[in-house]
C-alpha cells in the first residue's frame, strides 16, 4: 500500500511539473517570438540603410530565443557533455556541420551545446525537415533564413535546387558561418531499416546505430559555398582572415550524438521533463576543406566513412560510456557544457519585459485607432 501510495504521488508531482513547464513555455513563447518580430519590424527602416547592422541585431534576438529553449532542458537537468576536437577556435570561420539525427531532441542539444561557442549561434543557419516551418519556432527560422527541406524523391530535385537558391541568396548577404544538417534525412528509428536494406544490396557497410547518409544537400551545399576546387578537392588556401571570408567553407564539423542507455530524447521530454535528469554526450571532430572531395563518387565514399566512423563511436560509447580516445592518446577527455544561470535569468526577464511592453504599445494603438 506505501508503494502504491508512493507511486502515486510521484506520478502526481511529474503531470504537475509537465503542466506547469507546459504553461510557462507557453507564455515564453508568447512573449519573446511576438516580440522578435515586432522588434525587426520597427527596424526595417535599419534594413534598408544598414543591413550589416540591421542582421547583427537580429542574430543576437535569435541566439537569445536559442537560450531560452536551452533553458527548458537546462532546468529540467538535461546536460551536454562534449568530447573530440575543440571547435572554439573555428567558430568565426565559414563551416559545414554533419550530425547523426535520432529524435527531434537533437535540435535542442545543439541549441544548448553551441551556446557558448562564439558568434556561432548568431550567425549559423540551419536546414531542418519543412514540417519545423508549421511550430512555434518556424516563423523565426524563416525569419533568421534558414532552409526547410521537403523530404521524399519526388521533391529531392526540385529541393536541391530552392537550397542553391537559398544559399546563393541570404548565405552570404547575411554574413552566415556555420550551416547545420542532418545528412541521414530523417529520424534514425524511421530510416534504419531502410538503410540497411539498401546497404544489403548494394554491398555497403551495415550500420545499426546510424544511417547511410544522403547526398544530395550535402553536395549542394559544397559545391555552392567551398572554395576553388583543385585536383578535386576543395582548395584550402592561405590562413588570413580577409581571404578566409572570400573563399567560402573553410571546414566540415562532424558531429556525433550520444544518448545514455541509447534513448533519444524527443522534444516532448525536453519540454515536460517527465525524464529524470540525464547527459547527452556529443563528439567533434573537424575535417579541413582541403581533405573533402568535390566529385560526387569520391565524396559519397568520404561521406560513408564519416558514418562508418560514428557507427564505430557509438557502439564503442553504448559498451563502455564514453567515446574512445583519439589516435596516439590513452584517454579521451570531455567536458561539461554549462550555461550561465544569471544571463538566462536576465534574457528571460527582457523576454517578459519586452512582452509586457509590446503588449502596451499595442494596446495603445488599439484605442486610439479603434
Amino acid at each position: 500500500m506505501a508503494l502504491m501510495v508512493e507511486r502515486a504521488r510521484r506520478l502526481g508531482w511529474i503531470l504537475l511539473k509537465a503542466v506547469l513547464r507546459f504553461s510557462f513555455m507557453v507564455i515564453n513563447n508568447l512573449v519573446a517570438i511576438p516580440s522578435y518580430v515586432l522588434y525587426l519590424i520597427v527596424l526595417q527602416p535599419v534594413r534598408l540603410m544598414d543591413s550589416d547592422t540591421f542582421w547583427y541585431i537580429e542574430g543576437v534576438m535569435f541566439k537569445w530565443l536559442l537560450a531560452m529553449v536551452s533553458s527548458w532542458g537546462w532546468a529540467a537537468g538535461y546536460t551536454v557533455m562534449e568530447w573530440g576536437d575543440d571547435v572554439r577556435p573555428i567558430s568565426e570561420d565559414a563551416a559545414v556541420v554533419i550530425a547523426n539525427h535520432q529524435a527531434t531532441g537533437d535540435v535542442c542539444t545543439l541549441m544548448m551545446c553551441l551556446q557558448d561557442k562564439g558568434t556561432v549561434v548568431r550567425k549559423m543557419m540551419w536546414l531542418m525537415d519543412h514540417v519545423f516551418k508549421y511550430t512555434n519556432f518556424g516563423l523565426v527560422s524563416l525569419i533568421h533564413g534558414d532552409f526547410f527541406i521537403r523530404q521524399g524523391k519526388p521533391h529531392r530535385d526540385k529541393q536541391l535546387i530552392l537550397l542553391k537558391d537559398h544559399l546563393d541568396k541570404y548565405y552570404h548577404s547575411r554574413d552566415r558561418k556555420w550551416i547545420v544538417l542532418f545528412p541521414e534525412g530523417g529520424f534514425l528509428r524511421k530510416r534504419r531499416e531502410t538503410s540497411q536494406s539498401f546497404s544489403k544490396k548494394n554491398n555497403l557497410p551495415f550500420l545499426k546505430h546510424v544511417t547511410l547518409p544522403r547526398m544530395g544537400a550535402t553536395e549542394v551545399i559544397l559545391k555552392s559555398l567551398g572554395p576553388q576546387q583543385e585536383n578535386g578537392s576543395l582548395a584550402a588556401g592561405d590562413a588570413t582572415r580577409s581571404a578566409s571570408k572570400s573563399r567560402g567553407l573553410q571546414w566540415v564539423i562532424d558531429i556525433t550524438i550520444a544518448y545514455t542507455k541509447a534513448k533519444p530524447m524527443d522534444i516532448q521530454t525536453w519540454i515536460l521533463a517527465y525524464r529524470s535528469p540525464t547527459v547527452t554526450h556529443v563528439h567533434y571532430r573537424i575535417y579541413p576543406i582541403k581533405d573533402v572531395p568535390i566529385e560526387t563518387e569520391p565524396l559519397t565514399n568520404w561521406l560513408y566513412q564519416r558514418f562508418v566512423e560514428k557507427e564505430e563511436l557509438l557502439a564503442h560509447f553504448y559498451e563502455t560510456g564514453a567515446f574512445p580516445p583519439p589516435k596516439g592518446q590513452k584517454e579521451a577527455v570531455s567536458k561539461e557544457m554549462t550555461l550561465d544561470p544569471v544571463w538566462l535569468f536576465l534574457i528571460q526577464s527582457l523576454a517578459f519585459a519586452s512582452g509586457y511592453m509590446w503588449y502596451n504599445i499595442l494596446q495603445y494603438f488599439y484605442y486610439v485607432f479603434f
